[in-house]
């Protein structure tokens, strides 16, 4: 089964290696056919932590790594405004 990969801002740092990704998808309503954002957010793993807030990335699905912690950093697609 192949891995999922997701793609978000860094919303926050939470704590040593870790980022909270917030990824945002587009679906149609069901009634109203109109497009609507929906969100969620994901823990990364960061091993060196490269990442700060409002960085673009990329994740890749791996082993848990802790009890919410399942995806880990691929690559910084962009760096955010400082």
């Amino acid at each position: 089964m192949p891995k999922r990969q997701i793609t978000g801002t860094v919303i926050k740092k939470a704590g040593d290696k870790t980022a909270t990704v917030l990824v945002e998808r587009r679906v149609l309503h069901p009634r109203y056919h109109k497009t609507v954002k929906r969100f969620k957010k994901y823990l990364v793993h960061d091993e060196k932590n490269e990442t700060a807030m409002g960085d673009t990335v990329s994740a890749i699905e791996c082993r848990p790594l802790s009890k919410s912690k399942n995806f880990r950093l691929l690559e910084i697609l962009k760096r955010g405004e400082v």
